[in-house]
Parts: C-alpha cells; structure tokens; sequence
C-alpha cells in the first residue's frame, strides 16, 4: 500500500492535527454541546434547553459522534422508558483548554460576547 492510500485510510483529509480534531469537532453545533457539557448538561432535554435552539436531529447526530469518538459516554439514568444520560470522557475533559482558549479570544476580540461559563482546566 502506497503512503497516500495509508494515510487517506487512516484520516479523513490529512494526519494534520488541527484537520483531523476539525473532522471530529468543526462544525456549528459539536463544541456547544461540549460546552453544555461542561456547564453541567447531561440529558437530551437539558441540551435542547440551550439558548442556540439546537435542531433534534442534529443534537441527536452530534451527540452519537461524541460517543463514537469516545469524547462523551453514554449512560442510561431510566428503565421504563429508557432515558440516558451524557457525560464526558477523560478525552472529552480534555477539550476544557480548547473551549478557555476559545472563550478568551471571543472576549478579547468579539465585542458584547460574554462566557456564561467558564469550562474547568485540570
């Protein structure tokens, strides 16, 4: 197998790191949801509470790509009918440096924005 083929198997774009964690988390919805996360959110009524208005599907599809990429686990809180509950991963937690970094540089450079909250850096 050429070095192209491997690494087109093995990522999405390149082996780049920003491109690849871009793959997991770049679109408008993912970090929000982490950043509810962060701020204590754990169920699916929770996240759709947030002031964003998130659509179903799509909180539904980012929700099951958090769990795929192992950054949120999945746990179930009902039996009857069954209801879970999301919690961050080790690697999920990891990402609270990402959202500080972010929430700075909104603050310092976006004018009127304003944390709600301030994700915990181990």
């Amino acid at each position: 197998m050429t070095k192209q083929k491997e690494t087109a198997r093995l990522f999405k774009r390149s082996p780049c790191p920003v491109a690849c964690t871009l793959d997991i988390l770049g679109d408008k919805w993912t970090l929000l949801v982490v950043r509810d996360l962060f701020a204590g959110k754990k169920t699916y009524s929770e996240f759709q509470n947030s002031p964003e208005s998130i659509p179903t599907n799509i909180l539904a599809d980012r929700l099951k790509r958090l769990a795929g990429n192992g950054i949120v686990e999945k746990k179930p809180y009902q039996k009857h009918p069954v209801r879970y509950e999301y919690v961050l991963t080790d690697k999920g937690r990891d990402l609270g440096a990402v959202l500080q970094a972010m929430v700075q540089w909104g603050e310092r450079h976006i004018p009127g924005s304003k944390a709600q909250m301030r994700p915990v850096v181990d």
